[in-house]
């Protein structure tokens, strides 16, 4: 018997191990359909990428972030989010908390707001700009602050410092430990690593590390 999307998806989250329920399981298959459409016509990701890697390395991904966003009220900003990663999936199967998803590219954003619609999502919100224009508006708005656009902590920091409070952690989504070389001097030794989480990824066994970071 063929291995369904359904399979594939449930089987990673179990080795992965984290809880999703059927509903955010049900949402995560119909946004990965939805996804497969408009990349024909959208670059959302690349065209011949085969259907087993975009659910390892776009969904699986993102919800490695699922352990880290546990605990209390919690509204994570996601900077470049793109077609919706790591933001819109963990919107996906976390009903309870709310999510701002920033985009520029006027074509993701259409994605973006059509499969918050067909997944009938109501705690998510797309900005369609880059961050910069918000940066004093929204101080102190945001409990957590993620972003697989921008990978390297050395350009990704400095970007957000104006939203980062005591109170607000930054999640590093970081395939080795080098990036995270240059973070003492970075702002005057203003970052501070809170935790390190490392893991690899079900399917292709890719190293994963995730660094939670926030103000020293």
């Amino acid at each position: 018997m063929a291995t369904t999307n359904r399979d594939l998806l449930a089987r990673g989250i179990e080795q992965l191990g984290l809880d999703v329920d059927e509903q955010g399981l049900e949402r995560l298959l119909v946004y990965l359909g939805e996804l497969l459409k408009w990349r024909r016509k959208v670059n959302l990701i690349a065209r011949d990428t085969p259907e087993p890697q975009v659910i390892e390395n776009h969904f699986l991904d993102s919800l490695t972030l699922l352990p880290l966003l546990q605990g209390r009220e919690i509204h994570l900003l996601d900077v470049g989010t793109g077609a919706g990663f790591p933001g819109l999936v963990l919107a996906s199967v976390l009903p309870e908390a709310c999510f701002t998803l920033v985009e520029p590219r006027q074509k993701r954003v259409s994605f973006l707001r059509h499969v918050i619609r067909t997944l009938g999502l109501t705690n998510t919100e797309v900005v369609a700009d880059r961050i910069e224009p918000f940066i004093a508006k929204w101080q102190g708005r945001f409990t957590h602050i993620t972003s697989r656009a921008v990978a390297e902590p050395a350009l990704f920091l400095p970007l957000i410092r104006g939203l980062v409070t005591p109170q607000v952690e930054v999640l590093l989504m970081l395939a080795h430990e080098q990036a995270l070389a240059s973070l003492d001097h970075l702002d005057d030794g203003f970052w501070r690593i809170r935790a390190l989480h490392r893991l690899t990824l079900p399917f292709s066994s890719a190293p994963r590390l995730l660094a939670m970071v926030g103000a020293a």
